[in-house]
């Protein structure tokens, strides 16, 4: 008899991720990566000094649970001159190692068998798998291009005696566009009579182009008081491999979710977090100016790609850019993105990928960001298609 056992799996479906495949792919044929979504520079030198600065005065063991208090403090006062609100940082802001960790513990915390969550599509890929662990059941909404705009009417018909929790992204990623307050309004309007929270994911909130600026759930002041906000670190200073991140929720929410927390990581990387609360404090241009930093990146991309055969769509606000390959090819974008970086070079994400149901759309998304050299060369070999 052999000793060797075979779980039965949780995740069926899933292998391995579009974006380990497509940058596993990228270095295979020496392709210029603009699939996944990290930057190829590094962050403010004010951060990594710090963090030099904490690791050698000994601050190397175990952060509270919760986060560090310098940085949960710093986290309180950046929301309130963000956002005209200020949370407790005492009972209402977590740090977790990474933007997927607090996702994972949010959904694992609020959501029970047989409850419906509602996602957005296309949406990110960790909220089904997150949500069918739980016992969940995943209800749909589609986005259609160009604009992606949420129809109210097919989300109100959504909703019924189960449904739990709603997920929404903005500025999201991969359609690059974002919410106006308007939209957390009807939101408002369709759930307000219902018990269901709200996980808003919002980790490009910095990278936004809107004339208006980054319209959060935390503005709107009925909807925060059920609902769980994420931010990242690693989009706002360019630093993804540091997996430090937060979420801002009502205290009792925020109760669940740390006894979630507290068995899947406990506590985040110390001097990081010492770091990065330095840095909020005494360096807060960065985050401030972040929207005219990535603006120039996507200005540039764009304008390289002019005289490609590639249409374009509008981005206001994330660090990727949609491109219709119609003209080029009639490949699915699946395969025309494992052309693409075979034969052109070049590494990019189908946006299918995002989507449960058919996504026939010839779409894919490109990263900017990077370094203006790298996008010049990517776009010298995009243009030749």
């Amino acid at each position: 008899m052999s000793a060797a056992l075979f779980p039965e799996s949780k995740l069926p479906a899933l292998g391995t991720t579009i974006f380990t495949q497509m940058s596993a792919l990228a270095q295979q044929h020496q392709a210029i990566n603009l699939s996944q979504g990290f930057p190829d520079f590094s962050g403010p030198d004010y951060l990594q000094q710090r963090l030099a600065y904490h690791v050698a005065q000994g601050a190397n063991q175990y952060a509270p649970m919760t986060g560090a208090a310098p940085l949960r403090s710093a986290i309180a006062e950046k929301t309130a001159t963000q956002y005209g609100w200020q949370p407790d940082a005492d009972h209402e802001i977590t740090v977790t190692a990474g933007a997927t960790e607090v996702l994972f513990a949010t959904i694992a915390a609020l959501v029970r068998h047989g409850d419906e969550v509602i996602c957005f599509d296309p949406s990110y890929d960790s909220y089904a798998p997150a949500i069918e662990l739980a016992g969940g059941v995943v209800k749909r909404v589609a986005l259609q291009p160009p604009l992606f705009n949420v129809d109210w009417a097919a989300f109100r018909a959504l909703l019924s005696s189960r449904t739990r929790l709603v997920i929404l992204n903005t500025p999201h990623n991969p359609s690059a566009t974002v919410w106006r307050q308007s939209d957390f309004e009807q939101l408002w309007q369709a759930i307000a009579d219902h018990e269901i929270y709200v996980l808003s994911d919002e980790v490009y909130e910095h990278i936004c182009f809107a004339p208006e600026g980054h319209a959060s759930v935390l503005c709107h002041s009925e909807l925060r008081q059920r609902a769980i906000a994420v931010s990242s670190f690693g989009k706002t200073y360019h630093m993804t491999g540091w997996k430090v991140s937060y979420c801002i929720a009502p205290e009792a929410i925020s109760a669940e979710i740390r006894k979630v927390h507290q068995y899947l990581t406990f506590s985040v990387n110390t001097p990081a977090q010492l770091a990065i609360a330095d840095t909020l404090r005494h360096a807060p241009e960065h985050w401030q100016e972040l929207p005219e930093f990535y603006r120039a990146r996507r200005d540039f991309l764009v304008n390289a790609l002019s005289a490609s055969r590639f249409e374009v769509l509008p981005c206001e606000g994330t660090y990727f850019l949609l491109a219709d390959y119609s003209a080029i090819s009639d490949l699915d974008d699946v395969t025309f993105c494992r052309w693409l970086t075979e034969h052109a070079g070049v590494a990019a994400i189908p946006l299918s990928v995002f989507c449960a149901d058919p996504f026939p759309h010839k779409l894919i998304r490109l990263c900017f960001a990077k370094q203006k050299s790298t996008l010049q060369a990517a776009a010298e070999r995009l243009c030749r298609l």
